[in-house]
This record gives C-alpha cells, structure tokens and sequence, in this order.
C-alpha cells in the first residue's frame, strides 16, 4: 500500500518532467534537424546543415568569444566570492543572517532593472565619472559604458552572489578541529587553510564555477544593455535568430550545442568532484 501511495505520489513530478523538460527538449532537438522555409515557418526537411553552420569562422568566433568572457567572469567572480563565502560562514549568526540577508536583496529587484542601475552609473556622465572627476583621479571621464568591461562588471554582478552561496554552503560544513589539529601538528596558519580549508570547500568553489560558468555564455540582455550590441555572446546569437532573423532551425541547432556544453561541463565537474548527483553541487 505504501508502496502504492508512493507512486501515485510520483506522478504530478513526472507529468510535470515530461510536460515541461523532456517535450520541449525533443522539441528542439528535432527543430534543429529541419529547414528553414523561404518566407515563413520551418520546412520539413531532414538536413546537418545548420550545424554545419555553425563551424562557420563567424558563428565559430562568437562561440569562443563566450567562452572567454565567461571564462573571465568565473575568474573574477571566483577571486571575489570565495573570501567572502568562506568568510561569510564564520561570522556570527546574527550578522551573518544580515549578510546573507544583504547579499539576497538584489534576487527580490528585477535583473532589468538592476542592469539599468549599472548604466547610469558607467555612464559617461554617470555617478561614477562623476566622482572620479572630482576626486581629481582622472582629467576626462571613461567610456566604460557599452565596451566589454561593462559586460564583464554586469555579469560579475549578477553572478556574484551564485559564487559565495556555494562556496558558503560548503564552508558551513568545515569542521573547525580540522584546522586546529593541523596547526598542533606544526602547520603555519597559510599552510593550514591550504591543506585543510580549502581542500575541503574546494566542491562549493567548483560548483560556484559551474554555477556562474554556464550562464556567463548565454546572459544576453546583459550584452545587449552594457555593451551596446558590440559584445555578442552565443545567447545573442540565438536571439537573434530566433527573433531578426526568423531562423528557428538554426537557433535551435545552437541552442542544443549550448546544452551539451552545458552538459559536458557538469560531467567534467563530477569528473573532478567525485559528485555523483547533481545535489552535490548544492
């Protein structure tokens, strides 16, 4: 019986599964295959070749393009969120709720919004020229806004806090004896968090790269915004078919290779984890 019960249980999470994973997954997987028609619509044609479009030198350059910009995102946001998640999780209780309370705000602010806080600020009359002209740091203002710098402040932005919550998650867990034994045994206070500290919240740092990694290659309102259309990202080139160009086919061709980057990402951190489920990440 509860056996039963437990399966009848299951069923409302499968129908949702197939209704809203695996339907639209096939769906585009089979897109990707057709053709476009001359004037509207997909013909239904089997043909490679909007794959094979996409080894084309200029869809090929924007797909390493993403990948070095979100490269560079996980760096910097790698470099930023992981002092401060691991930080975060000795603090106290009560400052640390606020912290983590602060670090949240921006999740309850629409992502739009937020991105057109930023351009006022890089403007070239914006707050931020402002005050470095009259701190007297620079003579003219910086073209900061719609250049690649600004892309990479706006995704560092938005990724930031995806960063510290895994490396946080992990950090909480950190035994603090562990440290103390080392430093009985003779380790200095560097060698002791590299040996011991940070091997052990190495899987929350490695999550945190996954977690900003993937949407790094496809946060295309962000380029849209802070980069004025000059920095094209493999999510604005889906975008774009699927809008201007009206090439459904083909944007779904680069969406299925996005997700089997995607994929082949996580497998690659499983790989270097030793996590065998996804909840490991977490």
């Amino acid at each position: 019986m509860k056996e039963k019960r437990f399966s009848l249980a299951l069923i409302p999470l499968l129908l949702f599964t197939v209704v809203f994973v695996i339907l639209p997954l096939v769906y585009v997987l089979v897109l990707s295959f057709l053709s476009k028609n001359v004037t509207w619509g997909v013909d239904k044609n089997f043909t490679l070749e909007n794959y094979r479009m996409i080894f084309d030198p200029i869809y090929l350059t924007t797909f390493f393009s993403s990948l070095k910009i979100a490269l560079l995102t996980t760096v910097i946001t790698a470099v930023l969120g992981y002092p401060f998640g691991y930080y975060m999780a000795k603090l106290m209780p009560k400052v640390r709720s606020i912290v983590l309370f602060l670090l949240l705000i921006p999740f309850w602010t629409n992502g739009l919004i937020r991105i057109y806080g930023w351009m006022t600020l890089l403007r070239t009359k914006g707050v931020l020229n402002e005050l470095l002209l009259r701190l007297g740091l620079i003579r003219e203002p910086l073209e900061i806004l719609y250049t690649l710098p600004a892309v990479i402040i706006g995704m560092v932005y938005a990724l930031f806090p995806m960063m510290v919550l895994s490396v946080y998650s992990s950090a909480r867990k950190l035994d603090p004896a562990l440290r103390e034994a080392s430093r009985d045994l003779g380790a200095g206070r560097f060698k002791s968090f590299w040996t011991v500290s940070f091997r052990l919240t190495l899987p929350g740092l490695l999550s945190g790269f996954v977690f900003v990694f993937v949407p790094s290659v496809g946060l295309f309102f962000i380029s849209d915004l802070l980069g004025g259309g000059k920095v094209m990202l493999v999510g604005n080139l889906i975008a774009n078919q699927l809008t201007r160009s009206r090439n459904l086919p083909f944007g779904a061709a680069l969406s299925v290779v996005l997700m089997s980057l995607t994929l082949l990402i996580i497998a690659i951190y499983r790989k270097v984890s030793g996590t065998k489920d996804l909840e490991g990440m977490i």
